[in-house]
């Protein structure tokens, strides 16, 4: 047996971008920050905080609520898998991208909205594909 499961609480980092393929076919994309707290060692040593951030990626009707709902700032949280992909650059180099491909996903907060002040809201969105 095997898992491939992620579970992320983070911030959008911008826009999502969203494309049509065709008729019945959306995607949309966006970067998703999460940060590992600092940290100070016994001997005093400063471990500072350390951002790392995913490449988040959504299909169809859960990328059609992505586009109405998400913007920059918003706090989500995604559930979906982790998926590599490669590709040879102008110079012969393979390169790799390593995305999530969401397949759950809830709004937390949105950004500068005095009503929500951070607290964790349904609003309906979770949305399974």
């Amino acid at each position: 047996m095997t898992l491939n499961k992620v579970i992320l609480l983070g911030n959008v980092g911008k826009d999502p971008e969203v494309r049509y393929l065709d008729a019945n076919m959306v995607v949309a994309t966006f970067p998703l920050a999460t940060t590992d707290r600092g940290y100070t060692l016994q001997n005093g040593t400063q471990v500072p905080d350390h951002t790392e951030w995913h490449n988040v990626m959504a299909w169809n009707n859960l990328a059609r609520r992505i586009e109405q709902y998400v913007r920059k700032g918003c706090k989500v949280y995604v559930e979906g898998k982790i998926r590599t992909r490669s590709y040879d650059d102008k110079k012969g180099i393979t390169r790799y991208i390593t995305e999530i491909y969401a397949d759950k996903m809830e709004i937390f907060s949105f950004p500068n909205d005095g009503k929500r002040n951070g607290e964790p809201t349904n609003d309906g969105f979770q949305q399974k594909l």
